[in-house]
């Protein structure tokens, strides 16, 4: 039982440095622009080469947790993932800038498969669901990322922040290493969807499951575009400082580890469709709010009551992916998580080119669309309440 509750705390370990990095990469954003004298919509393809590169390793790294094992990939892709940072920062010419991020992106896309799939087995064996709070873990992460990024940046540079933020991030991960739970998956589990990527090519059929899709789709496109726009957002339309600039995102972040900690008590109080609806529209308030928000500190305010809606989205609609009737429920797991992170991955690339056109306050105005949709079509999610361990 001592080595279960050390992998329970060595997987949340990942999850919060994974986290930590993401919100540490937020505030950095602002600062490619004029470094290199670019636009948003040359930030936005940039941004999008580290997309597909997450999305890339992500649809390989099924074989490579059955090949080595979930603590396998982990030792050579966590590390990895947390230096990706200070290569960003450190790249010299745009050549190498696009090379950095394409590794960051795989980086961090084959650890967080990884871990995730870690936390499953960390489910298996304590018999009760944690992937609410390892998620948890992560927004936490990504609010101390966030919230102290500006400010380091302003005191100690760019490259400063980047060296402190990576080995801060790779001592957690060489401490969190040995104590992972090792007792991986079997490959026939694995083979049977309980990694969703370990057979990318096979997919459910039927038009419901693809609604799920969508729906976490449309809820991690807003959490995307806060991640990658909202520190410029704030700086450019809105006149915040480096420091403050960096204030959007951390408390998004926090906002949202703050919900995820408290999501499954809520959920099974309330039902995975009410909470859902009302998270969407919580969500949508927030970053309709932000849009028009007069100033700063404003918009702040309103980020982070979009990160308390949007926490609890992907996680039901996941798990009512898991339980939806006539789909292999790993299938279709894979096809609503693959569909969800093509939100938060890719889609923020797409972001800068209309921000580029319409600005800022328009493009976070449509996010909020988005989400009534999602909220418009939380009956589809009532099947969550059947979920179990490893559902959530």
């Amino acid at each position: 039982m001592d080595a279960i509750r050390q992998g329970r705390g060595a997987v949340a370990a990942m999850f919060l440095a994974n986290g930590f990095v993401m919100g540490s990469w937020a505030p950095q954003i602002p600062l490619i622009l004029p470094r290199f004298g670019i636009t948003e919509s040359v930030l936005g393809l940039l941004i999008l080469v580290l997309g597909l590169g997450a999305v890339g390793a992500m649809a390989g790294s099924g074989w490579l947790i059955a090949r080595f094992g979930t603590v396998g990939v982990l030792r050579i892709f966590a590390p990895l993932a947390m230096i990706a940072l200070l290569l960003v920062v450190l790249a010299p010419s745009m050549p190498l800038l696009a090379l950095a991020m394409a590794v960051m992106g795989a980086a961090i896309g084959c650890m967080d498969v990884a871990m995730n799939a870690n936390a499953v087995e960390v489910e298996r064996r304590m018999g009760r669901a944690i992937m609410s709070s390892s998620h948890g873990f992560w927004s936490l992460g990504g609010f101390a990322g966030g919230m102290g990024g500006g400010v380091l940046i302003a005191a100690m540079g760019a490259v400063g922040h980047a060296a402190l933020a990576c080995t801060l991030a790779l001592l957690a991960v060489l401490l969190a290493l040995p104590r992972l739970l090792r007792a991986d998956l079997p490959a026939t589990d694995q083979a049977a969807g309980d990694h969703p990527a370990a057979r990318p090519g096979h997919w459910p059929k039927g038009l419901a499951i693809y609604i799920l899709g969508l729906m976490a789709l449309f809820s991690m496109v807003p959490e995307g575009a806060v991640l990658d726009w909202a520190a410029l957002y704030l700086k450019q339309e809105l006149g915040a400082g480096i420091a403050a600039s960096g204030l959007a995102f951390g408390a998004f972040s926090g906002a949202m580890a703050v919900m995820r900690f408290a999501g499954d008590g809520i959920r099974n109080r309330f039902g995975a469709a009410r909470v859902l609806r009302v998270s969407a529209l919580v969500a949508a308030a927030g970053i309709l709010a932000a849009s028009l928000a007069p100033g700063s500190a404003w918009a702040v305010l309103a980020f982070a009551l979009a990160g308390l809606g949007i926490a609890n989205t992907v996680p039901v609609v996941i798990s009512a992916a898991g339980n939806h009737g006539g789909a292999q429920a790993g299938a279709a797991i894979a096809l609503v998580t693959m569909m969800g992170y093509s939100g938060i991955l890719i889609a923020p690339s797409m972001i800068g080119w209309v921000a580029e056109a319409v600005g800022f306050r328009w493009t976070f105005a449509a996010m909020a669309l988005l989400l009534l949709v999602v909220a418009a079509q939380a009956g589809r999610a009532a099947g969550a309440d059947g979920a179990g361990p490893g559902r959530h």
